[in-house]
This record gives structure tokens, C-alpha cells and sequence, in this order.
């Protein structure tokens, strides 16, 4: 499977690379991270929880950075494994600054096995495009929140204090891909109908695993 886009940071190119190497970013960035640990300069091991298609489980491996050219590219090594199956995946991303912001350029490629790769191609490369889709949102609105001039009353000026965004829950992450799937299975006159569904399932099943945790 391959990915290959483009998205743009409403930021300089300095101060998204930057982003890009935080642990604290990539925690909150990467789509059902459980936890994200850095074990050595520019890796990382980490634990994802995500569903693709009916196939949902946690998944854990690990997360590289090499070929470093601050703050231009970098080359990426993703692995993991889990009851749900694995995913290997490797590629390259590089910036280009213009006028104030910053646009990425990502391709790579993914391989998959196990139950996750029963779920059909079509199903897998629209799940991997709204996934790696919210993760570059999740680091644009990271990078705007760091922006923000730090808060002062008018007693006192505080110490800078970077407002922090939360991560996105599992059930966030798994209706915006169900979302994102839907526009690009059905037709427009369909779509408001079938999403509404799609969501109200989701919530459902992730509710129902849920309780079945619990007991």
C-alpha cells in the first residue's frame, strides 16, 4: 500500500520540525497512541490502539527517524504487531517553506498481515489516508496552540505557559476515520444519511467492548 500527499502548516518550517522530533507532539499527534516512549535519539517505542474497517486491537512497535536534513527531510521506519496482525511501513517527508508556512511532502509505503489485512484494499488505503490526515492536523494545531502568547492577568505576569491540547479519543479517532471512509465510498447525495449511521455504529461497538472490559 502506498501514501503519498501533501499538507500544509500554517507555520515556518523551523517551528514544524521542531514539532516533528517533540515526543510530547508525536504522543498527541499519532491516532490511538497509548503511550509513546523515546529509547534512544529519534526512537521511539509505542503503543497504538485502532481500528481498521470491523478489525480493532492494540498494536505496539516502534517508531524511527534517520537521514535527518534539519529542517529540510527525513526518513521514517514505522513497525508493530499485534492480535490484529502488523504493519511495516517505511518513507520520506520532506518541507518546503513559503510566505510564512510550510508544506510537507510524504510518500511511502505500508505492508500489513494478519486479520487486518482481510479488511480489503480500498477499505485499507482510505482508513491510512484519514489516519495519517488527522495525525498532520493534530501537529498543525499543536504547532498553533505553541503560538499563542502566553496568558497574563493584570496583577501579575505569569510565566510563559504553552497551552496543551488533548489527545483524541478512540472513539474521535475511529468516527472521523468512518467519516472520511463514507466520502470516499459514497456518493454525495448519500453521504449525510450513512455517515449518521456509521458514527451511531461505531460509538455503539467501542461502547459495547467497553463493557464487555469492565466485567
Amino acid at each position: 500500500m502506498k501514501l503519498e500527499g501533501n499538507y500544509t502548516f500554517a507555520a515556518p518550517r523551523d517551528e514544524v520540525w521542531e514539532a516533528m522530533l517533540d515526543p510530547e507532539v508525536l504522543s498527541k499527534a499519532l491516532p490511538g497512541c497509548e503511550e509513546l516512549e523515546q529509547v534512544d535519539d529519534n526512537e521511539y517505542k509505542a503503543t497504538l490502539n485502532i481500528r481498521i474497517g470491523p478489525v480493532q486491537g492494540r498494536f505496539k512497535g516502534s517508531v524511527s527517524l534517520s537521514d535527518l536534513n534539519p529542517p529540510e527531510s527525513c526518513h521514517m521506519e514505522v513497525s508493530g504487531q499485534g492480535a490484529p496482525g502488523f504493519v511495516n511501513g517505511e518513507g520520506d517527508a520532506s518541507l518546503e517553506e513559503q510566505d510564512g508556512s510550510t508544506t510537507m511532502h510524504y510518500v511511502g509505503n505500508v505492508q500489513v498481515g494478519g486479520r487486518v489485512a482481510s479488511v480489503g484494499q480500498r477499505l485499507l488505503d482510505s482508513t491510512a489516508k484519514s489516519l495519517t490526515r488527522q495525525g498532520l492536523e493534530s501537529i498543525d494545531a499543536q504547532i498553533q496552540a505553541r503560538r499563542q502568547p502566553p496568558e497574563a492577568t493584570e496583577a501579575e505576569v505569569k510565566p510563559e505557559v504553552k497551552p496543551e491540547l488533548a489527545t483524541p479519543s478512540q472513539t474521535e479517532v475511529a468516527v472521523t476515520v468512518a467519516k472520511d471512509v463514507a466520502e470516499d465510498f459514497v456518493p454525495p447525495e448519500r453521504r449525510p444519511v450513512l455517515i449518521g449511521a456509521l458514527v451511531v455504529l461505531v460509538i455503539l461497538y467501542l461502547l459495547s467492548r467497553r463493557g464487555n472490559a469492565e466485567h
